[in-house]
């Protein structure tokens, strides 16, 4: 009787124990899977009008009559965990090479939810060339292990962008010229002083014209639903301003 009750107690102890490392190893799964990266990033934005003057073939810009919220707001290109080399973790050689060659159809779809992939398409007219697959691929990877989480923190910080005096300047100033100090003062403005010297213009010659095709933000630190675009931008180093200053282009081919 007492060799079978030590024998009890032990299996019984056994059991006890390993459902707590289980429960222990459930957790760190769950919480390796939410975690995401803080550092270093850089968040770029893209007035689609300008960027579909340069690629006019690409099927987002082929249908630029269908748009609505793309007319005077910022479009989604990406969100660039630092540095650049942070590219690719965990993927396989094979989606590399497509990703590489510009096959993003090829590349393995994306499990987020319906309302994201809604959302989306709304912010990111690019997901029509398959862009999100790719911005995935290649920077999401190493942000998260999650492509929900991954595109719900960038349109956070999208939904941040398009509600501020940086899109009120852009949409007030549709077909006129506007300079890398005015849009840094717009950030200054909006999100507090310094945040301007974290943004950088990119142009492009569009004929005769110089036409505003991008601007990129450099932001550190966890991306919440309470977003503070301010504390992460002065929380990053300061960048060249680029551009001097370019046409904010209208929708249609010029």
């Amino acid at each position: 009787m007492i060799d079978f009750a030590s024998k009890y107690i032990f299996l019984l102890t056994t059991l006890t124990t390993l459902s707590l490392l289980a429960g222990c190893q459930s957790q760190d799964d769950e919480q390796s899977t939410s975690s995401k990266h803080s550092g270093a990033m850089v968040l770029a934005i893209s007035w689609q009008a300008g960027f579909c003057e340069t690629r006019p073939r690409l099927r987002e810009c082929k249908s630029q009559k269908s748009w609505r919220y793309d007319v005077t707001h910022f479009s989604l290109h990406g969100l660039w965990p630092q540095p650049r080399r942070n590219a690719y973790c965990g993927v396989s050689e094979s989606e590399i090479n497509k990703d590489k060659k510009r096959r993003w159809k090829r590349l393995e779809g994306l499990s987020i939810s319906s309302q994201l992939k809604q959302d989306l398409i709304r912010i990111m007219p690019g997901t029509r060339s398959y862009l999100h697959r790719h911005e995935w691929v290649k920077h999401g990877t190493c942000y998260s292990k999650s492509a929900e989480t991954y595109f719900a923190d960038s349109l956070i910080l999208m939904d941040a962008i398009n509600g501020s005096k940086v899109q009120r300047l852009f949409a007030d100033n549709i077909g006129r010229r506007l300079s890398n100090n005015e849009i840094r003062k717009a950030f200054d403005d909006a999100f507090g002083q310094g945040v301007g010297d974290r943004v950088r213009v990119a142009c492009k010659r569009d004929g005769n014209r110089t036409i505003i095709t991008e601007i990129t933000l450099g932001i550190k630190g966890t991306v919440t639903a309470d977003v503070d675009i301010g504390k992460l931008a002065l929380a990053s180093p300061t960048t060249n301003a680029g551009c001097p200053a370019g046409i904010v282009d209208a929708v249609g081919l010029q």
